[in-house]
This record gives C-alpha cells, sequence and structure tokens, in this order.
C-alpha cells in the first residue's frame, strides 16, 4: 500500500526549467515590431510583457500589425526608481520613429497626414482596463488641419483630435474625464445632437476649443510638441503600473513577482475615417460557453476605446462579414493562424483602415471556468495542442468557477423564473447570482456579507473593489468586450452587461425597468442569469453544478501526470469522506478527530470524561462509528487520522453558561461552584503551546489507547461486513510531537493498543504510524524522529511525516493565526509580505524548515511518506513549491481537491519541461517568481 504514496525521494527532481533570474534584462530599452522590424526569436514575457509579446509574435508569423516597438519592464522599474525616464532611451526611440517613418511612409509632427501613435501599458500578465492608454499621439493645433487636408475627411481630423485631447488631459494631467464629458454633453444639448457621432465637422472642431479651456480651468497647458507629448504619455503608462486600481487588481488576483508593466508605442491605424473603416475585440471561441466560433463586437467608423469603455453598444462579429466581407476574411484567417501558433483560445483587438486589416493586440483569451474545460478538451480533439499543453491552459480559478452553483435547468424551466423575467442583456459572465442591490463600488464592500449585486451604468477600473465584493455585475450599457465582462469572466463573476431595457439612476439608487416602469431600490433582492442575460425580480433558488464531461476529462489529464503529488483530502465524517472521493481525492490526509465530539448529543458526554475520566467507552463508540464511515467511503484508499489534538478547554462550556441543569447532567449532581472551579482549574494562558496534543494524551494516555482501539476496531468491522472487498487502510498520526522520546511513547502505546485488537479479533488490520511536524524543533531532529525503532522487534516505527503548516507558519514566524488579521492585510500592502503566510507557504523560512525536515527524515528512513495537511495543501502556488521538494501527497478541503488535482498535474509538467515553449512564454507560465533551491 505505501507503494501508492510512494514517488522520487526528496532531492531527485530538477530543478524548475521555467525559473526567472530577476537581474537578466535586455541591454536594449526598446523591442521594435512590425514593418521592417526583425523580429525577435522567443522574447522574454517579463520584459516585454503580453502584449509586446503578442505584437512580435504576430509579426513574426507573418500578420500585419501596425509597426512599432515596445519599451521593455526594465524601463519601467527605472521610472519607478528615479520618477524620470533615461536620456539615452530617448536615441533609440528617435531611431525606432524614423524606422516606422518609413514603413508607414508619414512623418511624426509633419503637417502633411502627419504620423501618429499610440502608447499602452502591457505588463506580463494581463490586467484589462487597469493601467493607462493614450491615443493619436502627435495631434495638434498645425497637425490637425494636415491631417485633415491629407485625408479630405475635416471630421474625422477633429475626432480623433477631441480624443487626444480627452485622454491626454485625464491620464497625463490628472484632470477628471467628467470636466470634458460635461462640454461634450453640453454642446450635444445645444446642437440637439444625441451621439458624438452626429458631430459635424464644425461641431467636432468646438468642441477641440472648449476641451483647450478646460485645460486652463485646471492650469495646466497641453504641450503642442509631438515629442514631449510621447514622453508624457511613456511617464503616464509607467506611472500607472502603481495606481490605486492598479494594485487593487494585483492584489485581489494575487498577481505577484512582476517587473512591472512594458509600454508599447505603435502607429495609429484609422478605424474611424468612415464607412469602410472600422474596429473591434473578438474571441477565436466564446469565451462563455467554450462554444468554438467567433464571439467579439466591432463598430464602423470608431476607434477601439469605443468598444470596450461600454459608451456605444457595438455590433456583433457576425456582421462584419456583410459589412467588409474582405477584411472579414482575411480576420478568420489570421484568427486561425494565431490559434495554431499560440496553441490556445484568442483574444484580439483589430482595425480596419478602408478596407485593410490590421491586427493591434492579441492574448490567451480570459474565459469562464466552464469554456475553460471545453476549450482545452476541443483544441485536444482538434489536434492542437497536446493534453499537457491543454492542462497548463486552465486556471485554478476555472475549477472554483465550475463548483459554484447555477441556476437548475428546473428552475430555468419554471414559471416562477419566466414570469418574472424583467430585462434580458448581454452575458458577461458565467452562473447565478443572487442579492441585494447596491448602485456603488463603495457600499458593495461595505455591505459584501449580506451578499449583494452590483448595478451600474457601466464599470470603470475604478470600480473594482466593488466588483470584487459583489455576488454578480450588472450594467446597462456596454457590450461582452466592456470592462465589466472582461473582469468578470476573469473572476468568474457573474455578469449581465448592455441591458438597455433598464434604467439606472445611480444617485437616485433606483433601477427602472423602460418598458413597464417597475422600479427597484437598493436594497431590494434580485438574480441575474449571467449565462444567458436575464434579469429576474425575485430570488431563484440555485443549484450545484455537474462535475461530468470536460470537467471529469481535464482533471483525469492531471491526475495521469507522471510523476506528481497525490491529492488527498481533510475528512472528518463519512459525507466528507463521501463527497472527497466524489471530488477525486485519493484517500483521507487528515482525520481530525476532535470534530467528531462537538455534536450536540456527543458534547456532554466528551465532558464528562473530560472533567470526571467518566464515559471513556461512550467516547470511543461514537469515534469507532466515524471511523466505520469513513473507512467505508474511501474502501481501500488510506485514512490519515490524527489523534486528539486541541486544548481540552475547546470542549468545556464557558463560566457564564454553568447552571444548575448542565451541573447534573456533568455528574456534579447540580454543583454549580464544583463545576466552574474544574472549568477554572483547567483554565491555560497561552492554550495553543499548553496541554494538547501528544502531551496531552502523554499526561492522560487512556486518550491514547481509547483512539488506537477505535480506529483498528472501526478497520476490522468494515473488514468482517465485506471481507472479500474491503481493504481499510488507516494511518495513525501523532499530533505535535517536539522530542523523540514524545513520539518513541505514543507509537508504541499506538502499536500496542492495535496489535492488541488485531490478535483478539484475528483480523490483519493493514496500518501505518507517522507524527504531525508542525513544531519547529520536530523538523529539525526529523532525522532522529524517522529513525525510531520498536526495542521488542527493531522495526522502525515511522512511516510517514505529515508536515501540519498551519501550525508550523504560526511557531516558526511568531504569528497567531487566530489573530493576524489585524495586520497582515497591512503587511501585504507594504511589501513586508509578499502573501499572507497561512495561504501561501513562507518558502524561504517555514519552506526550508519542510525541505530540511524531508530531506533528514529520509536519510534514516528511505521508506518514510511525506506529505502535507495544512491549507496550504489546497494553494496552488504553495503544491507548486511541495511538488519541487518531492512530497508524495498533499491534502486539502474536499471542495479544494479539484484544484489542487490540477495545481499538481500543472507542478509536475512544468517541473519536467514537458510544455512547448511558445506556449510557455505566451501564457505567462513563467512569471511568477519561483524561490531559488533552499538546500
Amino acid at each position: 500500500m505505501l507503494s501508492q504514496l510512494r514517488q522520487e525521494k526528496v532531492g531527485q527532481h530538477a530543478k524548475h526549467p521555467d525559473a526567472v533570474n530577476k537581474q537578466s534584462v535586455l541591454e536594449k530599452y526598446l523591442v521594435p515590431f512590425g514593418g521592417s522590424a526583425i523580429p525577435q526569436e522567443k522574447p522574454d514575457r517579463q520584459i516585454v510583457g503580453g502584449k509586446g509579446l503578442g505584437l512580435t509574435e504576430m509579426s513574426r508569423i507573418g500578420v500585419d500589425v501596425p509597426p512599432g516597438f515596445t519599451l521593455t519592464t526594465q524601463v519601467c522599474q527605472l521610472f519607478q526608481a528615479t520618477g524620470d525616464l533615461p536620456d539615452e532611451m530617448w536615441v533609440q526611440i528617435k531611431e525606432a520613429v524614423g524606422r516606422i517613418e518609413t514603413d508607414m511612409n508619414k512623418k511624426f509632427g509633419c503637417y502633411d497626414f502627419p504620423l501618429l501613435f499610440s502608447c499602452r501599458s502591457g505588463a506580463a500578465i494581463s490586467m484589462p482596463g487597469m493601467m493607462d492608454t493614450v491615443l493619436d499621439i502627435g495631434l495638434n493645433s498645425n497637425t490637425v488641419k494636415g491631417m485633415a487636408k491629407a485625408t479630405n475627411n475635416k471630421r474625422f481630423a477633429y475626432d480623433a483630435f477631441r480624443r487626444l485631447l480627452d485622454m491626454f488631459g485625464d491620464v497625463v494631467l490628472g484632470i477628471p474625464h467628467e470636466a470634458f464629458e460635461q462640454r461634450l454633453e453640453k454642446l450635444k444639448n445645444e446642437t440637439g445632437k444625441k451621439d458624438d457621432t452626429d458631430f459635424t465637422a464644425e461641431d467636432l472642431e468646438r468642441l477641440c476649443d472648449e476641451y483647450k479651456k478646460v485645460f486652463g480651468e485646471h492650469n495646466q497647458v497641453f504641450p503642442e510638441d509631438p515629442y514631449d507629448q510621447l514622453k508624457a504619455c511613456i511617464k503616464a503608462v509607467f506611472g500607472s503600473w502603481n495606481s490605486e486600481r492598479a494594485i487593487k487588481y494585483r492584489e485581489i488576483n494575487q498577481i505577484t513577482g512582476l517587473f512591472g508593466t512594458a509600454c508599447n508605442i505603435q502607429s495609429m491605424v484609422y478605424g474611424n475615417l468612415g464607412p469602410t473603416s472600422g474596429t473591434g475585440v473578438a474571441f477565436s471561441r466564446d469565451p462563455g460557453t467554450g462554444k468554438a466560433e467567433l464571439k467579439g463586437e466591432y463598430l464602423i467608423n470608431a476607434q477601439g476605446e469605443d468598444v470596450v469603455a461600454g459608451i456605444r453598444t457595438p455590433e456583433p462579429i457576425s456582421r462584419m462579414e456583410h459589412d467588409l466581407p474582405e477584411a472579414y476574411k482575411q480576420f478568420v484567417q489570421n484568427i486561425e493562424r494565431l490559434e495554431r501558433h499560440f496553441k490556445d483560445m484568442q483574444d484580439v483587438e483589430f482595425t480596419v483602415e478602408d478596407g485593410r486589416l490590421w491586427m493591434l493586440q492579441c492574448r490567451s483569451g480570459k474565459r469562464t471556468g466552464q469554456a475553460a474545460f471545453h476549450i482545452a478538451v476541443d483544441m485536444v480533439e482538434e489536434g492542437i495542442c497536446t493534453p499537457q499543453e491543454a492542462l497548463l491552459r486552465i486556471e485554478p480559478d476555472h475549477v472554483r468557477q465550475i463548483l459554484h452553483p447555477t441556476f437548475s435547468k428546473e428552475a430555468l424551466s419554471s414559471a416562477t423564473y419566466k414570469d418574472n423575467v424583467v430585462a434580458v442583456g448581454l452575458s458577461g459572465g458565467p452562473g447565478a447570482a443572487v442579492g441585494k442591490i447596491v448602485f456603488s463600488p463603495q457600499t458593495a464592500e461595505a455591505r459584501k456579507d449580506e451578499g449583494v449585486l452590483l448595478v451600474r451604468n457601466n464599470t470603470s477600473p475604478e470600480d473594482v473593489g466593488g466588483m470584487w465584493a459583489a455576488n454578480g455585475i450588472l450594467t446597462s450599457r456596454g457590450g461582452v468586450t466592456s470592462h465589466a465582462a472582461v473582469v468578470a469572466r476573469g473572476w468568474g463573476k457573474p455578469c449581465v452587461c448592455g441591458c438597455e431595457a433598464l434604467e439606472i439612476d445611480e444617485e437616485a439608487l433606483t433601477m427602472t425597468v423602460k418598458k413597464t416602469g417597475e422600479t427597484f431600490k437598493e436594497g431590494d433582492t434580485i438574480s441575474i442569469n449571467g449565462s444567458t442575460g436575464e434579469v429576474i425580480r425575485i430570488a431563484i433558488e440555485t443549484s450545484e453544478p455537474s462535475f461530468e464531461g470536460a470537467f471529469s476529462t481535464v482533471l483525469k489529464w492531471a491526475d495521469d501526470v507522471a510523476d506528481k503529488c497525490k491529492v488527498m483530502a481533510n475528512a472528518d465524517s463519512g459525507p466528507d469522506a463521501t463527497k472527497a472521493a466524489e471530488l477525486g481525492a485519493k484517500g483521507i490526509g487528515l482525520c481530525r478527530t476532535e470534530h467528531m465530539f462537538f455534536a450536540p448529543e456527543r458534547l456532554p458526554v466528551v465532558r464528562r470524561w473530560i472533567l470526571r475520566g467518566e464515559g471513556l467507552d461512550q467516547v470511543q463508540g461514537f469515534q469507532r462509528q466515524d471511523f466505520n464511515e469513513i473507512f467505508t467511503a474511501m474502501n481501500d484508499k488510506p485514512v490519515t487520522i490524527r489523534l486528539l489534538d486541541p486544548p481540552l478547554h475547546e470542549f468545556l462550556p464557558r463560566v457564564q453558561q454553568v447552571d444548575a441543569t448542565m451541573a447534573t447532567d456533568l455528574g456534579y449532581g447540580g454543583n454549580v461552584n464544583g463545576l466552574i472551579n474544574d472549568i477554572e482549574s483547567m483554565h491555560e494562558e497561552n492554550p495553543m503551546l499548553g496541554l494538547r496534543g501528544c502531551r496531552l494524551a502523554i499526561v492522560r494516555p487512556e486518550v491514547t489507547t481509547m483512539q488506537a482501539e477505535a480506529i483498528i476496531n472501526a478497520a476490522a468491522d468494515v473488514m468482517e461486513k465485506d471481507p472479500a472487498n474491503a481493504k481499510p487502510f488507516p494511518r495513525i498520526m501523532v499530533p505535535l510531537v517536539g522530542s523523540v522520546a514524545e513520539f518513541n511513547c505514543q507509537a508504541l502505546a499506538i502499536k500496542k493498543a492495535a496489535e492488541k485488537i488485531k490478535a483478539t479479533r484475528k483480523i490483519n488490520v493493514s496500518y501505518e504510524i507517522g507524527t504531525m511536524i508542525e513544531v519547529p524543533r520536530a523538523a529539525l531532529i526529523s532525522d532522529q524522529i524517522a529513525a525510531v525503532v520498536d526495542p521488542d522487534d527493531g522495526k522502525q516505527l515511522c512511516d510517514f511525516f505529515s508536515f501540519g503548516t498551519n501550525d508550523l507558519t504560526q511557531m516558526t514566524m511568531g504569528i497567531s493565526r487566530d489573530d493576524a488579521g489585524a495586520f497582515l492585510h497591512s503587511y501585504e500592502e507594504k511589501g513586508i509580505l509578499e502573501d499572507d503566510p497561512f495561504k501561501s507557504i513562507d518558502e524561504e523560512g517555514v519552506g526550508w524548515l519542510v525541505r530540511r525536515s524531508s530531506v533528514e527524515g529520509r536519510k534514516t528512513n528511505d521508506h518514510l511518506s511525506l506529505s502535507v495537511c495544512g491549507e496550504h495543501g489546497g494553494d496552488p502556488k504553495s503544491i507548486a513549491f511541495f511538488d519541487r521538494v518531492g512530497l508524495d501527497y498533499v491534502s486539502c478541503s474536499p471542495f479544494r481537491v479539484p484544484v489542487a488535482r490540477l495545481a499538481t498535474g500543472q507542478a509536475a509538467i512544468r517541473r519536467g519541461g514537458l510544455h512547448c515553449d511558445v506556449h510557455r512564454l505566451y501564457s505567462g507560465e513563467i512569471v511568477s517568481t519561483l524561490s531559488p533551491e533552499l538546500l
């Protein structure tokens, strides 16, 4: 049975091949792409960012991109350190601009059809909408006239100029966007125009004059020199790396280890030149369902920001085939080429300028959990990628999303549901959400615990805190590529967007159905269906999802990866064990016996035993019954049972709760004071370091005997009931060991009790004895503990170590896990700690102890099984570390088992270097900061 748990010894795993040397940077400040640029081979995503990598790769495979260059994350680091840009960088920039001028046959800052640039951020991991962008850089009071003359389209020129004035004022100079929006609305009212697309050239020229006045009103000056504009925009993009919204987004998504953002300077192409021009955003597959069909939106006569900002509701991408057939044909060919090249679903931005298609960006598309699994399976079946490559595209959050509730088929087909649908928008994010309406992100954060839905006209990057806090998101504007939808899908949040049937008044805190006049107020409960776009006026019951189909297939791929950790579950009852087995656990890695004592009918019996030493046989009966259920649920899978661990006072009533009835029930004959005195006598100043774990069992040895007998008797009961098939495999774990003598004492007591039951019942129950390594001293003397032998037969007593990293972290770092919430968040914000050490393991400290203990333990006991059973066992980042250490299995709560199965498979693939280089670079595999080898 040990062969089920054993892997290679610690130290035999190769160092992670994707480890990034943070000291290595490009000697250049910029990387050119497009046009006459020679594409760089396999650019480093950490250096050029995801957007820069996509542009370089598209250029390399022959997809047309507007020429430009990427300023590397090295420049961002320099800017963050000095607040300025290096002078020598401008020599390279001017050389790069000269090349682009030749490629585009235009001049930057020239009157005759000037060359214009966009300036966009691009970190190694996509952070949609969190950092800044400026378009049409290079226009001024002179060049806008040249642009109008060269294109014979004055309206187009001034439309571009007013966009630059707005963006530059907002992004670079910090002038509130609302100041420009007010002038826009004023002009609409004065001219009677409904949309900005209705403005004439003269209207837009007038609007530009109004925008210039806004600069003066805010004591700012719009720079006329194009290079001054470019320099200011580059600084703004690098500065936005540490904007409040970007920091918040990284915090929520646990994005760490990045060098900063790159900055992409790209020649402008124009989707707003007229009816043969347009711009759009599209996915190569449906990001909500995974269906293999184009999904996206575009606008005729528009620039890219119009599509994603949610200001105008765009057309579906399918209409482009009718409006711009040749460009659409080329677009479909590009999409297919990009999918096969990157071996992944694509999220692209494009512009059609006077009939010619330009690809502006490509990246691995954000998708829902349901879509992620279907896309992975489909791409393997289509021969685009291997199962291992497909596995690396599934994120832990994708698994979590599958585990989230949805509306049942019965609910969806019921009259209760159908009759209460009040509006239908676009399906922006998956699943079902029910909650109280709130109209601001601040309210959503404040009322998070009440279960809220964030309702907005449209969301912006500043809303991310409230979006994260809400159960779901509902907007009246924007399409499926709007900010709300993209962010919601990334998080697996249900989202309905572009629901124009609703009028949302964020000041009056009301939501009104336009057709009927029905009004909802803040605090009213509604439901949304992110998969269909429906808004329901009442709460609809949700149901649990299915774990079959693509979900099951992908996780089986993860299980089949060679040389990987196994995944077990923490479970304390038969139902928990059954759920763990259903979700794919290979056994129970931690059964906390104390959790079996808290049932209302059991607690008085347990208290009587603790206080008076009575009723131990009855307590043993409880344990035997529970172990029987767990062994039955697990069949032949190993079940690791930790003996009683917590301080006894946790089972006792508070003094204020004591009354005569309780005193009678607990055997004190109604003597309230006697019961109170006994409770107070057990008080400890620091109970977590007091009489608990093996110390309790040594002081009260009947505890160990009772539990060992209950475990072996339960296993024997199961074998007697089904002798042909039942193969229970208990593994008995001694908690809180800090010395060899403590383990030796407890291991011999367990073995004595177990062998007695086996002999009495004449049933050969297979079992193992091990210990939880949760005290730093135990980790330091692991070689001695692992080497302990039975003096009677000379056999080793220790079969396994299970690292209890919750307590090990607490004791090593001197941080109370119960009280750390008061300061850990502040520590993370200030960069004192990169992660909460109770969520992701502290590799340099606690991790060093785990690694050292593993190595030293196996030096003296080569059959020693190694595992972790703290909460870190379900954390993907920690799992990657445990894989490199060489642990045999990880254990986590049942509903984290699928995440852990995925993470263990991915960790083994990455360690083995089995995934393709293009995908590794493109998908962001190598961005996580990996700790160096600690031994």
